[in-house]
């Protein structure tokens, strides 16, 4: 259901400038927007904190870590997805596309079992029946290097509201795991794996690549085009990687792993999405680019929580002392991930828009969220 708000004597993030006001929301949506530092009767007086949009989430691994906290556990699905819902909206994400892997293993010890169909009809189901406090979306993460790909996206249809459909390709070698040793420390310890089963594992990879690579890049490029959804590229590493993307008709890329893939990004107007636990750390823990080279190149677009909800705020605030441009740091968070998967009903502090809003106090360097409200609803 959508709520009523007004929220006064606040610092109103809007896409171009920071200016004290007011804002005003009515059957869900931003029906006002008034400078001043007037506090009406009824309304909530901010007492001069930040007022900015819900934050807009394109790629998350939050719910395969509710559904598997720890490997080989299973936990039930539904208080899953509510837990991770909740858990979002306490961390300012108001629209969420909730990243599931199609594309499985099902032989050796690096084995991976398909599960997406069946999370996405309960996370589906949920939504209909108004059990989130949040805006949830599917992304259906491709992986090129795998058995089932593309049976598991037949299972898919357009009424399923597919948000993105993104190529991943995790060859051992090259993109995100050029350096075997990252590779190793990251799958090896997951999967319990010993020297004798990581290497028997790289080579099984190595030879579904070799086999099925190509078909499934090409037919999962149909497949995002029959399921309506946004095309994005995942670890583009070279400029030669881009091109094939731009030609693919990707609409963004996530996590490139190079300078030059980045530069490559912006000759073909591919907007360039990174995690922000890799701008908060200082680095990749992959070893590739770090966020924030890109961003001080004026080579970054959006950011994601990737892995870590909590993070996507404050790699906000971080961006915006890099670029002393609070607005445009913002965007990255807001308006430019809703822009890059065509949701034009939210991402900035607008009338018509969503009221999608969080009331943000600074403490030092570090936001401190004091409320979150989607549609006009207070959620956290």
């Amino acid at each position: 259901m959508s709520g009523d708000l007004y929220l006064a004597n606040a610092q109103l993030v809007l896409p171009d400038q920071v200016v004290t006001g007011s804002v005003m929301i009515e059957r869900g949506k931003i029906s006002d927007i008034a400078e001043g530092d007037r506090v009406p009767t009824g309304a909530v007086d901010c007492a001069g904190d930040l007022i900015i949009p819900g934050l807009v989430d394109l790629h998350t691994d939050n719910v395969e870590r509710h559904i598997e906290p720890r490997p080989k556990v299973d936990w039930p699905h539904l208080p899953a997805l509510i837990a991770h819902d909740a858990e979002l909206a306490s961390t300012g994400i108001t629209t969420v596309f909730d990243a599931m892997r199609v594309g499985s293993i099902h032989s050796g010890k690096g084995r991976y079992i398909d599960y997406a169909r069946t999370l996405a009809d309960e996370l589906l189901a949920a939504r209909a029946a108004g059990l989130f406090k949040i805006s949830h979306f599917l992304h259906l993460r491709a992986e090129i290097c795998s058995e089932t790909l593309l049976d598991e996206l037949a299972a898919f249809g357009p009424s399923d509201r597919v948000g993105i459909v993104s190529l991943m390709d995790h060859t051992p070698g090259q993109r995100q795991f050029r350096d075997l040793t990252a590779l190793k420390t990251y799958v090896a310890k997951k999967r319990g794996m010993n020297d004798a089963e990581f290497a028997e594992h790289v080579e099984k990879l190595l030879r579904l690549q070799k086999r099925l690579g190509a078909k499934h890049e090409a037919d999962a490029v149909k497949e995002a085009r029959r399921l309506g959804a946004v095309l994005a590229s995942h670890d583009d590493t070279t400029a030669d990687h881009v091109a094939t993307s731009a030609g693919n008709g990707v609409g963004f890329a996530e996590f490139p792993t190079t300078v030059a893939a980045a530069e490559a990004c912006r000759t073909h107007g591919i907007a360039v999405m990174m995690g922000a636990p890799n701008l908060i750390r200082g680095g990749s823990h992959s070893g590739n680019v770090a966020a924030e080279v890109l961003a001080r190149s004026d080579l970054l677009d959006i950011v994601s929580s990737d892995y870590v909800p909590s993070a996507l705020l404050l790699s906000a605030f971080r961006l915006a002392d890099i670029w002393d441009d609070l607005p445009r740091a913002i965007a990255t968070v807001t308006s430019s991930p809703a822009k890059a998967v065509r949701l034009h009903d939210r991402g900035a502090l607008k009338t018509g828009l969503r009221g999608d809003v969080l009331r943000v106090r600074k403490i030092d360097q570090t936001p401190l969220l004091r409320g979150v409200w989607s549609q006009g609803n207070k959620v956290g």
